[in-house]
């Protein structure tokens, strides 16, 4: 036990090397939790995983500075993992609890006609769809866009207009 202490120190009066080794525990324990929660808490980049990444973040950080005891704060991380993990897996099972957690896409942009109603649920402005526009397709003329659909994950998925073949 005294050998852990020495390593790893004890409340917040830490030494660099104490830090440091707590550092290199938490980013271990970081890999198996992440490794655990699954792939999509880094992958899609969804409000639903950016939780799990601010949470884990905060969380074990105060591992490493003292600020909470490593063990209880390992515990409190796996715990948001799993529920991350069973939320999930629930909402695979259910559409109704996949639309309440990971929201869902809104066509904002159609056939020349920027929707209102929709831009003014997701909060986004013509603006917003004619810089995705430009960086997508290299142009600010919308006569090539067929669609433009706020997704899941904030951005804005661009359609192109289908190209008529020249007689």
């Amino acid at each position: 036990m005294q050998a852990l202490i020495a390593l790893f120190g004890e409340g917040k009066d830490l030494t660099s090397f104490q830090m440091a080794m707590r550092a290199a525990a938490t980013f271990v324990a970081a890999l198996v939790l992440i490794r655990i929660s699954g792939r999509r808490s880094f992958g899609q980049r969804s409000p639903f995983d950016y939780v799990v990444a601010i949470l884990l973040g905060a969380t074990l950080s105060r591992a490493i500075v003292g600020a909470s005891p490593a063990l209880p704060t390992f515990v409190a991380s796996l715990v948001i993992v799993v529920i991350h993990r069973a939320l999930a897996w629930a909402c695979v099972r259910s559409r109704a609890l996949e639309s309440l957690v990971g929201g869902v896409e809104r066509e904002v942009y159609r056939d020349g006609k920027f929707d209102e109603r929709e831009m003014l649920a997701a909060l986004i402005t013509r603006t917003d769809v004619l810089e995705t526009v430009r960086q997508q397709l290299g142009t600010d003329a919308l006569d090539r866009v067929h669609s433009a659909i706020l997704e899941r994950n904030g951005e804005i998925s661009i359609i192109r207009t289908a190209k008529t073949p020249r007689p």
